[in-house]
């Protein structure tokens, strides 16, 4: 006995989506449907490869609604470090208060080996 060709319904497009979204493999979406990883790629192709795109606007919308209304401020720091190119920067002055340079507290040399040579 042959098995019923699979016919997509709104609903499957929609789990099949959302599943691929959240970065569930093929293999595990194809076995919660119930088809062979063949046939979910044939007939989820978009699904499959728009998923992670729906999803990740959905959080860079959440993200960006908490940035602006104030009320996550990490949200606002992250979104202008990874949209905004925004960097932390720190300054180091080794000038002293007369002008001259002064030499660092410590000083730490690191990866240098003594080796003895003889003539």
């Amino acid at each position: 006995m042959s098995r019923k060709p699979h016919e997509p319904t709104d609903k499957t497009r929609t789990e099949v989506k959302a599943l691929a979204g959240f970065g569930i493999r093929e293999d595990e979406i194809s076995l919660y449907i119930g088809i062979a990883p063949k046939t979910l790629r044939k007939y989820y192709r978009e699904e499959l490869d728009t998923g992670h795109i729906n999803a990740n606007a959905a959080v860079a919308r959440s993200l960006y609604n908490q940035a602006v209304n104030g009320n996550n401020t990490a949200a606002a720091i992250f979104w202008l470090k990874a949209r905004a190119n925004w960097r932390e920067k720190t300054d180091v002055n080794h000038m002293s208060d007369d002008g001259s340079m002064s030499p660092p507290d410590v000083i730490e040399i690191v990866g240098v080996s003594a080796k003895k040579t003889t003539d």
